[in-house]
This record gives structure tokens, C-alpha cells and sequence, in this order.
């Protein structure tokens, strides 16, 4: 019996959405594989003797050149879907800009985000409702199963439109935000649209964008944990961001992440001061501090909101601007946009008749777009051991851990390479 690995894979990506074979196509014969983030297509004869397994055999690693005589492939990564959850103060002084959001959403917002192709979701969590007479919100088409101006005379309960909108009709009040997420995660809603609670409409393979809309800041309690910003205390606006993440992840980590990969980010739309006056819509990035400037006459500049948008890398857009909605709105459909980002894991195909696939030998290699290098991302046991230039392998995908991932998305011209060895078993 004799033991050869020879190579099964060569794939280029042009980012930040196609990979674009570079390998030749002597001898081809098919094989594909459909998985997650994309489809991998590859043919060839089998590939090139290298002569021993492991990491690389004996020529020290697995050598693209020589690799590419034989062998194509094609992958196709996918952005990932976007489950975008608005949770919205229905309290007294909301009035004014709970009537710019219920525009905007439909008329900037909506359009933007159908324009762009995006596999998005939004859910509602907001007590439902005609807002001029007691703060609630109503969304009409095209996101809602409501006909347009339908909302003049609101029906009782709201009128979902699946997949793309669902409403969980719930009062929030001023500070317990962020309870209420919580609590109602897996409560029936008031009129058993959600038997099971907000949490059934959420999609597992998507990723989570919170948007918060509030003028006043965080102070609740549930299950005798309390959340309270301290309205101007930097310190407890942290300690609460740190607090609620750590409830969040906890609560449904399959479907918000973990500490070392999030699968969420929490925008805040509050009463913090403009960062250009000029430009009232212009966001906050997370790179900037704690506001602690309010605008207007509103209660608080949110910073437990704030804080919790800067832990997760979120934005933070000024309440105030009512005369700015649509252009908020736009720039937070923009933010979703951007954010949605590429699902980094590359489906492992089917190896070749007679074959395994060595998965010691996988070798990815980032080629950035303005031709500065060549950077070999190298392989790590697990999800725990990931860093920068890492992956991981889980089940049938190659995972890119998250900050190798934010590189590969950041450059749009920049091309990866995949290489497999195979262990091939013959007589």
C-alpha cells in the first residue's frame, strides 16, 4: 500500500463578493460542493504528487505555483444576512421623534436598504399604535402588511409581512430599553403574533443590528441584575455596556455571538450633541469617547446607549436633528449597508474518490489589492486560539477568524487562495 498527498484546491477571491479561479485546467473533471457561505467548484485529474502528508511535506508548504498546474476551482461568498431589530421609547416626550422615525423608516430607510440587495429582516420592538395620541408606532407598506396611509386609523394590532417584517408590540419606556430586549426575548407578545417571543423571528446565519431610539438614559432592572447609567457617569455608562453585552450573548449566544465574536451591533439614535453642526446627520463612530453633551431640551445624552454602540462598534446618530431625519436615516441604512459585511468561511468540498482531505496542509493566502504582498493567514486548533492572520476550521468550513475577516473585507480588490493537500490511499 502507499500513502501520497497530492493537491486538491487552488481558488482565488476577488472580494468582496466572487472568487475568480487562477489555476490552469489540464484534465479536468468536475467536483462541487454547496455550503454556507458560498459554492466551491474545483476539477482536475486529481492533482500533484508532493510525497508526504503534513504540514506541507517535504517542499516545506504547499506551493501555489506548482499547485495551479492541474487544478481550478470557482467559490462564490456571500454577504451575510441582516436582522435589523428597532427598539423605540414610547414615552411622552417621544412624540415628535417617534413621527420621524415611523416616516423615515418606510421612506428613506426601507428604500435603501431593497435597493442594495441585501437579505434583511426588520423587526419592531415598540408598542403599536397611532403615535400623535399615545407614542406608539406604525409601519405601513412597503414593510408592513399595512396599506399605505393605513396608519391614519391604525388597526389594533399590527400586520406583519414575512420574511421581510414582524412588529412585537410592547411599551418601552424610557430607561428600560434594554430590559424589555431582554425580557420579551422569549414572551408571547400582547396580541400572540410572537407565541414563542421576538426571538422565532430572528434568523441564525444572520447577523444582529440593534438600533436603540431614546432620549433619556438606561435605568432598569430584571431578574435582579440592574442596569443604570448614572445619566453622567462615563464609568457606569461602561460598567452597563459590559453588563447587557454579557446578558445578551449569554441569553442566545447561536444567535448574538460571543465575547470573542460578536454576532451583533447596537446603533443609538439619542440625544447626544450633533458632531457637525453643519451636517446634523453626520454619525459618531465608535472611535470617538462618551458624549456627554445633550442637545436640545431632552432628558439625557444616552450614554449607557452609547457606550454599549461603542463596545460592539456600532454608531450613534443625535436625536434632535428632526428636520435631518431622512438624512439620518439614510446614513443608518448606509451603516447597515457596510456593515453587513462578508460570511468568511469557505465550504470544504467533497475530496476526489479514494481521497481525504488532509486538513493540515490547508494553506490560505491574502494578496492585498494595491499588489503591496502576499500574507499567509496559518492555521489555529480552534475559535478560542484565534488573532490576527488566523483560521479556523469548524466542521465542513474554513473560518477566518473576525480580524482576519475585517482585513479581507476592507479590501475590495484584494484576492485570497485557498490550497488543500489530499491524502491519497492506493495499492
Amino acid at each position: 500500500m502507499r500513502t501520497h498527498t497530492s493537491i486538491l484546491l487552488c481558488a482565488t477571491v476577488a472580494l468582496p463578493l466572487a472568487f475568480a479561479a487562477a489555476c490552469g485546467s489540464e484534465g479536468k473533471s468536475a467536483l462541487s460542493s454547496t455550503s454556507g457561505g458560498g459554492t466551491t467548484t474545483l476539477s482536475g485529474t486529481g492533482g500533484l504528487d508532493i510525497g508526504t502528508t503534513g504540514n506541507g511535506g517535504s517542499g516545506g508548504g504547499l506551493d501555489e505555483n506548482t499547485a495551479c498546474a492541474k487544478q481550478e476551482a470557482t467559490a462564490t461568498l456571500k454577504i451575510a444576512p441582516v436582522d435589523i431589530i428597532f427598539v423605540i421609547d414610547n414615552s411622552g416626550s417621544m412624540t415628535e421623534s417617534i413621527g420621524g422615525v415611523q416616516k423615515n423608516i418606510n421612506e428613506s430607510f426601507a428604500k435603501i436598504i431593497e435597493a442594495s440587495g441585501i437579505d434583511y429582516r426588520v423587526i419592531m420592538l415598540a408598542r403599536h399604535g397611532k403615535h400623535t395620541s399615545n407614542q406608539s408606532i406604525c409601519i405601513e407598506a412597503p414593510l408592513s402588511g399595512i396599506a399605505q396611509g393605513g396608519c391614519g386609523t391604525p388597526p389594533q394590532a399590527p400586520v406583519n409581512n414575512p420574511p421581510k417584517f414582524f412588529h412585537y408590540s410592547q411599551e418601552i419606556g424610557s430607561h428600560d430599553g434594554l430590559c424589555q430586549m431582554l425580557r420579551t426575548y422569549t414572551l408571547p407578545d400582547e396580541h400572540n403574533l410572537a407565541p414563542n417571543g421576538w426571538k422565532a423571528w430572528l434568523r441564525p446565519d444572520a447577523f444582529k443590528l440593534v438600533v436603540v431610539v431614546t432620549d433619556d438614559s438606561v435605568s432598569c432592572s430584571l431578574n435582579g441584575t440592574n442596569y443604570t447609567d448614572g445619566s453622567t457617569s462615563l464609568s457606569k455608562a461602561d460598567a452597563v455596556a459590559k453588563t447587557f453585552d454579557a446578558d445578551l450573548l449569554a441569553l442566545d449566544p447561536a444567535q448574538f455571538g460571543t465575547a470573542m465574536k460578536r454576532n451583533y451591533r447596537l446603533y443609538s439614535i439619542v440625544a447626544l450633541a450633533d458632531k457637525d453642526p453643519k451636517n446634523p446627520a453626520t454619525p459618531w463612530p465608535p472611535t470617538d469617547p462618551l458624549i456627554v453633551q445633550k442637545c436640545g431640551s431632552n432628558p439625557n445624552p444616552g450614554l449607557g446607549y452609547q457606550a454599549l454602540s461603542i463596545l460592539t462598534e456600532g454608531l450613534r446618530f443625535p436625536l434632535c436633528s428632526l428636520n435631518n431625519y431622512n438624512s439620518i436615516f439614510q446614513e443608518l441604512a448606509k451603516g447597515v449597508i457596510s456593515g453587513a459585511g462578508l460570511s468568511c468561511n469557505f465550504p470544504i468540498p467533497a475530496p476526489p474518490p479514494g481521497e481525504q482531505i488532509d486538513r493540515d496542509t490547508i494553506v490560505v493566502a491574502f494578496t492585498a489589492g494595491d499588489g503591496s504582498g502576499t500574507q499567509n493567514f496559518t492555521q489555529v486548533m480552534s475559535e478560542a486560539e484565534c488573532a490576527p492572520g488566523k483560521f479556523f476550521l469548524a466542521a465542513d468550513q474554513i473560518q477566518l477568524c473576525k480580524d482576519t475577516c475585517d482585513t479581507v473585507g476592507k479590501d475590495k480588490d484584494g484576492k485570497i487562495k485557498v490550497l488543500f493537500g489530499c491524502i491519497g490511499i492506493s495499492n
